[in-house]
């Protein structure tokens, strides 16, 4: 389809990768392949746990269990494309295929914000009105949370992907990235972005802000509540069941923050694949790493469940 005499419409992208550091590419591969069958291991085996051991059919196990699926999504659609890019010299995706990578990481990383959200929201049940939590945190509700959040998260990844598709590439076609991602797409554009920039800005504001609000509220009466308890074992046990959660949330947010919130005006290629590295795989990684390791109820069903195997 032509545009003008010299211009025509960009039908596949070349990823950039980290082929500026090629010395350090076999190195990445190896790490990458280790990350993703880590990550995709553990991630199946928390789901497996939670659902063999009648014991962890809990609110907070439940949604444990979304946000492993959702790390199997977001690793699985960033990773392997990134390992084909590693082995090969130039590494090509149509533009179909960016924007079905596109559709799924937006569709991933922010499910995963909203779900951090709910399981804070069900911690803060859990230690503050714990003989209230059966009640409060009834299947119904965490049915219905669950489904607003991989509904909310599929609408505004369908947004963000509609408004990619509406706009023009007519060259350059090098995304300065190892995957398909907004910042680095809308630099490459040749039709105005104003859009898909104030869409941006929604997300970031609601996702990235609205959300960590809400979770830092969660988190500040939890704290209250815990210190006003006058058991010290109590204090240790309540402590215990929000650690392992709130050391995802940090790690996760601050990767987050670091990609998305600043304008596409001061994108960073280097900086963004490093942070795109801590939330699409190192932090898909550690989380069920984080959750199995200092769970005692979860290592004693894996245990359970590789007798029975």
């Amino acid at each position: 389809m032509i545009l003008s005499l010299n211009q025509t419409l960009v039908t596949k992208f070349v990823l950039q990768g980290f082929s500026e550091h090629p010395s350090l590419q076999l190195l990445l591969l190896s790490c990458f392949l280790f990350l993703y069958t880590t990550a995709f291991m553990g991630n199946t085996i928390v789901i497996a746990v939670v659902s063999y051991s009648t014991r962890l059919h809990s609110p907070m196990y439940f949604f444990l269990c979304n946000l492993a699926t959702m790390d199997i999504i977001c690793t699985s659609s960033v990773l392997p494309k990134a390992m084909v890019g590693l082995t090969f010299k130039e590494n090509t995706i149509s533009f179909q295929g960016c924007m079905a990578q596109l559709f799924f990481l937006v569709w991933s990383t922010s499910s995963e914000l909203l779900l951090l959200t709910v399981m804070a929201y069900d911690r803060y049940v859990a230690i503050c009105f714990p003989l209230h939590y059966s009640s409060r945190m009834s299947p119904h509700l965490c049915g219905a949370l669950a489904m607003g959040v991989w509904t909310i998260c599929a609408l505004n990844a369908s947004i963000n992907t509609v408004l990619m598709i509406r706009l023009s590439f007519c060259g350059p076609k090098v995304i300065t990235h190892f995957f398909c991602e907004v910042p680095p797409l809308l630099l490459l554009s040749c039709s105005p972005t104003h859009v898909n920039s104030i869409m941006t800005l929604v997300a970031d504001a609601f996702y990235g802000g609205i959300n960590f609000l809400f979770t830092l509220l969660s988190y500040g009466c939890i704290i209250t509540s815990i210190l006003r308890m006058r058991s010290a074992e109590g204090k240790r046990n309540a402590f215990s069941t929000c650690s392992s959660h709130l050391i995802v949330v940090s790690v996760y947010y601050s990767s987050v923050f670091c990609a998305y919130i600043s304008p596409a005006s001061s994108y960073s290629p280097e900086r963004s694949k490093v942070s795109a590295v801590l939330y699409s795989v190192l932090s898909p990684t550690l989380n069920p790493l984080i959750y199995t390791l200092r769970n005692k109820e979860v290592k004693q069903a894996l245990g359970r469940l590789l007798f029975f195997i």
